[in-house]
Parts: structure tokens; sequence; C-alpha cells
């Protein structure tokens, strides 16, 4: 498809017009002369419509004597609303980087505080017990790594990184046992277990480093691990008994059951039997047997004065009990159809006079 001569020769020209206005004023054609000088005209035009300061200053000045007062000069204040967001944005800015500078503090330092307030906010923004019960655990696991690092800290900062880790410690695992006993899970007892064993691993490790009145704090954590250890192999050894704990608590959640591990007695029938069995030593008769029979001495025609012999029990003959039967179930009666009454006899009489038809009754 072609393009019309007219408009290529109109986007030509206007190319060419663009140059030239576009060019130095030495090398501009001759073929648009009459248009650029009205373009430098209306430039210049433009440039001296400005007013210069002085001119402006008298206009100002002719203005308020007019007017007879100054011109207000407009001065920013700021609002109520923005200096509280500039106040809230300032707390924002400086509380995110004093966390992030506080997130390699150690116990002892100034940011330890501010890094325990971030773990405690982190920790109400979780949702769910498990997942709560596991972060508990983790800050504890970052307490024996921060005692890892320390070095020619003061005992006070020791106890208080002894202190943060069996807080958390007891939160933990008293939250993952009661989880683990409710649902059966013996794979949490068992990791729990292993995690208990790992951190007191490190804190031997770690316990040659500690000073003197410290150590007495360190020997109660190392106990507290050792108590979670044996609290969690217990109650995996008792998820399969129909007893599992006691129903009571202490620091570390559920205390385990004791005693013979028994599980609930079942009925052939799959349910529990609806009466407990007879103590040991006790005899119950059978429901289906007989009453005892009382026996009674037939009358004689012996004389009142003669005494008559009461014969024995082995003398007695017993009549036969006869078998309990249980009474017929009735069955319901249906209504009964009242019968009607038969019907009467014809009578046919015959027509009294010739032509008309006899008569019926009946």
């Amino acid at each position: 498809m072609g393009v019309p001569g007219w408009f290529s020769r109109g986007r030509t020209e206007s190319e060419r017009f663009d140059d030239a206005i576009n060019a130095s004023p030495g090398r501009r054609p001759d073929e648009f002369a009459e248009e650029l000088a009205l373009v430098g005209a209306l430039h210049e035009l433009g440039q001296a419509g400005a007013p210069d300061p002085a001119t402006r200053a008298r206009i100002r000045a002719e203005i308020e004597g007019r007017i007879g007062e100054p011109l207000p000069r407009r001065r920013w204040r700021p609002r109520m609303a923005d200096l509280v967001a500039a106040g809230i944005a300032l707390i924002l800015g400086l509380g995110g980087l004093t966390l992030l500078l506080s997130r390699d503090a150690l116990p002892g330092d100034a940011l330890y505080s501010v890094k325990r307030a971030g773990e405690v906010t982190s920790l109400g923004l979780t949702f769910g017990d498990g997942a709560k019960a596991e972060k508990h655990l983790k800050f504890a696991a970052n307490r024996v790594t921060e005692l890892g690092r320390m070095s020619d800290a003061s005992p006070s900062a020791y106890q208080t990184a002894l202190h943060d880790f069996s807080s958390d410690v007891r939160a933990g695992v008293a939250e993952l046992t009661e989880l683990a006993t409710t649902a059966g899970n013996r794979a949490r007892l068992t990791t729990l277990e292993s995690w208990a064993q790992t951190q007191s691993q490190h804190l031997e490790a770690e316990q040659a480093d500690f000073p003197a009145s410290a150590r007495e704090d360190l020997q109660q954590a190392r106990l507290l691990l050792d108590r979670v250890q044996q609290r969690t192999s217990a109650l995996g050894s008792r998820l399969s008994c129909y007893q599992i704990t006691t129903g009571t608590t202490d620091e570390l959640g559920l205390l385990p059951a004791r005693g013979a591990c028994t599980q609930q007695p079942l009925s052939p029938g799959g349910s529990t039997p609806s009466s407990p069995p007879p103590a040991p030593g006790t005899s119950v008769p059978p429901t289906d047997s007989p009453l005892p029979v009382r026996s009674v001495s037939s009358p004689t025609l012996s004389n009142p004065g003669t005494p008559t012999p009461t014969p024995t029990s082995a003398e007695v003959p017993h009549p036969p009990v006869p078998p309990s039967v249980s009474p017929p179930i009735t069955a319901p009666t249906p209504p009964r159809i009242p019968t009607r009454p038969a019907p009467p006899p014809v009578v046919s009489i015959p027509p009294l006079l010739p032509g008309l038809p006899p008569i019926v009754i009946g």
C-alpha cells in the first residue's frame, strides 16, 4: 500500500523545518528564513514580557498602598496530624534500628534487654501452642549459644543468661508435654528428650569458662535438663497405658502416673462391664437358681394329745419347681367390622286390576 504524495511532502517539510529550528544560527537554510525570524521574535517577546525583580517590588508596593496594609506572607505551619505522623515514624524507625543492632547483644550488654523485649513481642505474635513452645526452646538454645560467646563477663551476666534459659525451658517443656500426652505423640517426646540431652552436653562443654560464683547456677540448669529427660522418658513409656498422668502438674508440666501399666478392662462385647466383679471370698447365687422352698407338714388324723413327729428335711420331698416361662405377648386385636343384617324376604302381590303391575314389598 503506497503513501499519498501530499502526506509524504508535508512530512518532509516538517522534518526540514524542525532541523532548521534546532540548527545553529550560522547554519540555518534560507528556505525558512521568514518562519525562523518569526520564531525568534516570539522568543524575544516571551523573555521581555517577564517582569524583573524591581518591577515586581514596585507592583507589590502599589498593591499594598491601595489596600492600606502589607500583604501577609504565607508561612507553612505544620498541623497536629503531621506532627503525630512524624513522631510515630521516628519512633518506629528508631525501634527497628535498635532491634537490628540488638540482634548480637549478649547478656550483660546495654541492648540485651531490648533483645529480650523483641523476643517477647515475637512470642506474642505467634499463634498456636505448639509454635509458642518451640519458640521457647529456640530462645533457650540461643542462651546456650550466647554463653559460649561470652568472655570476661561478670558473674551476674552468666546468672542472667542461665535464669532466662531456665524460664524458657520450663515454659516450652510444660506446653510440649501436654500436647504430646493429649495427642499420644511419642515422636514429639523423643525429640524433646534428644534436645535436652544436646543442650546438657553444650553446657558441660562451657563449664570450664564459667566463673566460680556462677557454677552453682550452671549445675541447677543441668539438673533441670536431666529432669526434662526423665519426664519425657516416663511419659513416653506410659502412652499406651490407661492412666498416663496423675492429673497434677509442676514447673515442667504434667506428672506421669506411677504403678503398673494397665489398660481399661473391656467386656467380650467391647464395652466396659456394667457391674463390678464379686469380691474374693464371697459367693453370689446364680440368677436362675430357684428360691428355697419352705417345707409344710401335712395334717394327720391322730389324737390331739399324741405329738406329731416332725420329719427332717431329708424325709420331706420337695415339690418340683415349674420352669419359669415368660407370659405370652398379646398381639393387638384389630377392630371388628359390624355385620350387616340379612335383607327381608321379597313379597309379591298380584295386581288388583288388570293392566296394573304387581305390588312388590321388600
